[in-house]
């Protein structure tokens, strides 16, 4: 189809390229430069390189639905780059297990800064279910090939974990983020 709508046509000069199959990722972007000499030469070595679709979208970054995103408004940075964040801890020598506590006082912060009280946290971290599912699956990759037990237990640990984060910290969190204690009713 990217042949029919590169074909010259009286005063059509431009085209759109809907990729539904990542082909973009997985072969460059459409009219660039490929070595056909050396993928003659060597065909497995080219078709070994070609990233299947799990390798491919686990470079893409989570978005939080429109929805989901109007009630974090109030939230500057709602990205978590797990893979960094891992890579760095590692490094500084800490455990693995300091990444989720990371994960975990952001989200926080995320929750505080949208609330006017502990309850109003606690619902909007309920909201946040698939971002959770998202980042224990990144986390997940980056401790290695982990079982579809330990995994769910892991995003049930998480909840829970940040619940009680919240019940803890909110009222400490809250003054830090504006500067004042929660106005209570």
């Amino acid at each position: 189809m990217i042949g029919r709508g590169s074909r010259i046509f009286k005063n059509a000069d431009t085209f759109d390229v809907i990729d539904l199959g990542n082909n973009f990722h997985r072969f460059g972007p459409w009219g660039a430069d490929l070595d056909w000499q050396k993928m003659f030469r060597a065909p497995d070595y080219y078709l070994n390189a070609i990233l299947s679709d799990e390798e491919i979208e686990s470079t893409f970054r989570y978005e939080l639905p429109a929805d989901v995103k109007k009630e974090f408004a109030k939230s500057k940075d709602t990205y978590f780059d797990m893979k960094k964040v891992y890579i760095d801890t590692i490094r500084q020598g800490e455990s693995s297990k300091r990444v989720l506590e990371k994960s975990i006082e952001h989200h926080a912060i995320m929750c505080i800064e949208n609330s006017e009280d502990v309850f109003d946290a606690l619902i909007l971290a309920k909201k946040l279910g698939e971002e959770i599912d998202d980042r224990i699956n990144r986390y997940a990759k980056c401790i290695s090939k982990s079982t579809h037990n330990f995994v769910t237990w892991l995003k049930d640990d998480y909840r829970k974990k940040l619940n009680a984060f919240l019940r803890t910290n909110f009222d400490e969190i809250y003054e830090e983020i504006f500067g004042h204690p929660p106005i209570e009713e």
